[in-house]
């Protein structure tokens, strides 16, 4: 029997919305724009195009990552809130679909 993917992609339906201390910095509205990838032992993300996101309150970080199944990540930071969002901005081949959307590390309302 064939093993599950370690990482699915799932279009979101419905609206998203993300919230940092009362701010609205995302919003998408229009059906499928986003994209929640599920990823074995962790919790699901929603990856947001950046054209729904205020990227003129965000500040790029100097913390960077890689993961070995999306490959490198920039990170950005709100005021004080330090690195709670991030970006695959050239992930590895494959997962070409999320490049430059964003992430936040909570505050997401449905």
């Amino acid at each position: 029997m064939p093993q599950a993917p370690r990482i699915s992609r799932h279009p979101v339906s419905q609206r998203v919305q993300v919230h940092v201390d009362g701010e609205l910095l995302a919003e998408v509205i229009k059906s499928t724009q986003a994209l929640e990838l599920r990823e074995t032992g962790y919790p699901s993300q929603r990856y947001i195009p950046r054209e729904g996101v205020r990227m003129d309150l965000l500040t790029p970080s100097e913390t960077t990552t890689h993961c070995p199944l999306k490959g490198d990540t920039v990170y950005f930071s709100l005021g004080e809130n330090q690195d709670i969002a991030w970006s695959y901005e050239q992930p590895i081949e494959g997962m070409e679909a999320i490049a430059g959307r964003v992430v936040f590390g909570g505050g997401e309302d449905e």
